[in-house]
Parts: C-alpha cells; sequence; structure tokens
C-alpha cells in the first residue's frame, strides 16, 4: 500500500505501462549501492531517490572540491569541504525523506567489499580508475548481483550492464586486464 503522500508523488509511475504500482513497489522494496559520488555517481543517485528507491548506500573516500561543481550536481557551493558522502546524504534527504540513505565513507579493499556488496541488490559503479573497477565486478560478478558500469572520458561515455542472472557476459569478458592510461574511459 502507499499512503497519499506516496500515491501523489509516483502518480506518473503508476501510470506508465510495464511499470505501475507493481514497479514501483519493487524500487521501494529494493536496494542500491552507489560506488563514487563523483560525476557519474551524482546523478545516478538523485535519480535512484527521486523514483523512490527503497535503501540507497553511497561509498566515497573523498571530499568535495570547487573543481567538482561543475560536473558532481549532487553538490554544491555550501558543500567544499565536506566529505562526499555527507554532502550527497543531505541533498539526497532533502530530494526525498522517505529513502533510507547508508553512507559509506571509505575505500573499498579486498577485505570489505563482500560484505558490503552482499547488503545490496543491485551495484551502480561510478568509480574513476581501473582498479576499483575490476574490484568492483568481480565482487559483484561472485556474488551475482547486477553490476550497472558507467564510464567517462572527455566527450566520450558508456554505460553497460552486466547480470549474471540474465547470462549476460561479465566485465572481464571485455577487458581481461586494465589497459593503458587513457586509451578506455574510466
Amino acid at each position: 500500500m502507499f499512503t497519499d503522500r506516496e500515491q501523489e508523488r509516483y502518480e506518473r509511475h503508476f501510470s506508465l505501462s510495464g511499470f505501475g504500482m507493481e514497479g514501483q513497489t519493487a524500487l521501494r522494496n529494493g536496494s542500491a549501492l552507489c560506488v563514487g559520488a563523483g560525476g557519474l555517481g551524482s546523478p545516478a543517485a538523485l535519480y535512484l531517490a527521486a523514483a523512490g528507491i527503497g535503501r540507497l548506500g553511497i561509498l566515497d573516500d573523498d571530499t568535495v572540491d570547487l573543481s567538482n561543481l561543475q560536473r558532481q550536481i549532487l553538490h554544491d557551493e555550501r558543500s567544499v569541504g565536506q566529505p562526499k558522502v555527507q554532502s550527497a546524504s543531505q541533498r539526497l534527504t532533502n530530494l526525498n525523506s522517505d529513502v533510507c540513505l547508508e553512507v559509506h565513507p571509505r575505500r573499498l579493499e579486498k577485505d570489505n567489499i563482500m560484505a558490503l556488496f552482499r547488503q545490496y541488490d543491485l551495484i551502480l559503479d561510478g568509480s574513476d580508475n581501473f582498479p576499483t573497477r575490476f574490484l568492483v565486478a568481480d565482487a559483484a560478478w561472485l556474488l551475482g548481483k547486477p553490476l550497472v558500469a558507467g564510464a567517462i572520458h572527455q566527450f566520450e561515455g558508456q554505460l553497460t550492464v552486466f547480470d549474471p542472472a540474465l547470462h549476460s557476459p561479465c566485465y572481464r569478458c571485455l577487458l581481461p586486464e586494465p589497459p593503458p592510461p587513457g586509451t578506455v574511459p574510466t
């Protein structure tokens, strides 16, 4: 059941053919982890929160810098110097206070990634380096988690979904080893 407030908020979702109340219920009951709260993670987190994801994790160990603000739309001038996860949490709570936000102000490491990823239904990778990308992709694949991987380099962007449940290829199927710097978007 949806409250009157939720019915008003998501009325356009309810009217979408193939989504409707069933899709909104699945979204509300779902969870996602955004790895990175920068240029790629910012819009992903905003749209997930606005759409009404039930639980959203934001992982980033960086702080907001003034030079981030022309592309990292989750943050603003008041955020400069703050941890990105703190800035993200404030903005996303203001956007949709019904979303359960979980902040992870740390770097992904081999010793913490599996336990963290087990807590979420979907992983979104907005990281900006290949060691992290490979770590994220390998862990998501081993756990059978769908992974949405975005990459950008100057004026070029890529978006790919890897889903073991759909028997799709894995990240390493496309890139077995990290490519030389600057040749492929991160």
